[in-house]
């Protein structure tokens, strides 16, 4: 795992260990102390405030059956609320620094495949229904189990494909990659193989002032570099002619007020079994089961690569505690379904604050306190753009990738599923499809060469699920016909 200072530096006092605080989220026992934590858990929020504005433009965008659309200012309460309870919980109860929002793998399953066959509330009955099952599973040990049957090597080939899926993230939202057009190459350097706007400028400062600060080993190194290229933002926004929308989903505007009442009429709007019936048993069973499953697989793998980045796993892989980390994940999914959008599940910006030291629950909490405090203060969130929040993703990638000097590359039954994982994650935009596709290869190769018994039990059912689930549309075909 990346190896990152732990040692009090200068200005920055090391945990006591006296006080409630300090026993309560193992800051002493874990090397690190109130401002470190803080400090991460600020920049965690600040890595993750676009979803508050981002979900609810993909959910307040469509329709459902009937043609009723969402409130945006209703979703962003609701984006907020959810973000911020479950990632509060997080902390307090799995004290681990993962921040909880509403997932971007789940949101467009609830938009695009549950939306237009049922109503909005009985789309987020089934995101409820989503979180009962996790928790469920979570409870009884299973997920632990089948998690804990994952070898330590795909484990670690799930942290660096994250690294580098975070790392995309980070270059596509700041322009530097863009999508390829016509018969060229799927993705190109910014827009046409050339980069271009200041947003992209933006990001370019925001990452080399980060790397600078970052290498001799600036105290809040990330955060300090976020702030400054969102003033550099906002500056350049009021005085060039810039078209708002090359800034993605936060155009950084000098805010016209501080404070937006929240609305919170979308809470408990929810059907839970409705969905069934409106869209058939056959369509929403359908749904339910790529929510599981994307829900179930983009956690365990955010959650096994940020912990190792924050070295909370131990020399076997597995993490204590883990039990309670995977339940509060399945209660988010409830939460943000009963907020009235789509589940709350752990994000890899999470790891944005572990590049800053952070190494217990109580970064969570501050990041959650933060993003119920959004809730409230909505125009200050939407200040920072993408651009300048994307050189974290960056950073953190890069340093994620450092894991994959734990794999041996020269054992091909590790190596190929391995590059399965790692590649799949950036190249798909799903983590559920990395760790997929390199379980499925896995089980393949060691079956291939008669090493049946070395692969676990509950690795050939899940791998059977995956495989299900890559061929989802023929299934649907087959028993809609």
């Amino acid at each position: 795992m990346t190896q990152i200072e732990t040692k009090p530096v200068a200005g920055e006092p090391a945990a006591s260990g006296k006080g409630w605080h300090d026993r309560f989220f193992r800051l002493t026992e874990r090397k690190t102390s109130v401002s470190r934590e803080v400090r991460g858990g600020i920049t965690t929020f600040v890595a993750m405030a676009y979803v508050i504005l981002l979900v609810p433009l993909i959910l307040g965008g469509v329709t459902d059956m009937n043609g009723d659309k969402l409130s945006i200012a209703q979703l962003t309460t609701a984006t907020a609320f959810s973000a911020g309870l479950s990632t509060v919980l997080m902390g307090l109860v799995g004290n681990v620094p993962l921040a909880l929002a509403a997932g971007l793998g789940l949101v467009p399953v609830v938009a695009f495949q549950a939306a237009p066959h049922m109503t909005w509330p009985q789309a987020m009955g089934l995101v409820i229904l989503m979180g009962v099952i996790i928790v469920i599973l979570a409870a009884t040990g299973l997920r632990t189990m089948i998690i804990n049957a994952i070898p330590v090597a795909l484990k670690n080939a799930i942290g660096v494909g994250i690294g580098m899926f975070i790392a995309l993230i980070g270059l596509v939202s700041a322009g530097v990659v863009g999508h390829g057009e016509g018969s060229g190459p799927p993705v190109t350097l910014g827009i046409g193989g050339h980069l271009s706007g200041w947003p992209v400028v933006v990001f370019a400062v925001g990452l080399l002032v980060m790397l600078a600060l970052f290498i001799r080993k600036v105290p809040g190194a990330m955060l300090i570099s976020i702030a400054i290229a969102t003033v550099l933002a906002v500056i350049i926004n009021a005085n060039a002619a810039i078209d708002p929308k090359t800034w993605g989903p936060v155009v950084p505007e000098t805010p016209d007020k501080l404070f937006a009442a929240p609305d919170f009429g979308l809470m408990f709007d929810v059907d839970l079994f409705g969905g069934f019936a409106t869209a058939g048993a056959l369509t929403a069973s359908i749904v339910l089961f790529t929510l599981v499953l994307t829900g179930f697989f983009d956690a365990m793998g955010t959650i096994f690569g940020v912990c190792d980045e924050a070295e909370l796993l131990d020399e076997k892989g597995t993490m204590p505690g883990l039990g309670k980390v995977l339940t509060v994940d399945g209660v988010g999914q409830i939460i943000g379904g009963a907020a009235g959008g789509a589940g709350a599940t752990v994000y890899v910006e999470s790891a944005t604050g572990v590049g800053e030291g952070s190494r217990t629950g109580l970064t969570s909490v501050v990041t959650g306190g933060l993003f119920c405090a959004a809730i409230f203060f909505t125009p200050i969130a939407a200040v920072v753009p993408i651009q300048a929040a994307a050189p974290a993703l960056v950073l953190v990638g890069a340093l994620m990738m450092t894991q994959a000097r734990k794999i041996d590359w020269n054992d091909l039954e590790v190596a190929v599923p391995a590059f399965l994982t790692i590649a799949l994650m950036p190249f798909t935009y799903s983590i559920t499809n990395g760790v997929g596709a390199g379980l499925i290869a896995y089980v393949v190769i060691k079956a291939a060469r008669g090493k049946f018994g070395e692969v676990h039990w509950l690795l050939y059912a899940v791998s059977a699920v995956f495989l299900a689930y890559f061929g989802i549309n023929a299934i649907e075909l087959v028993l809609g016909g």
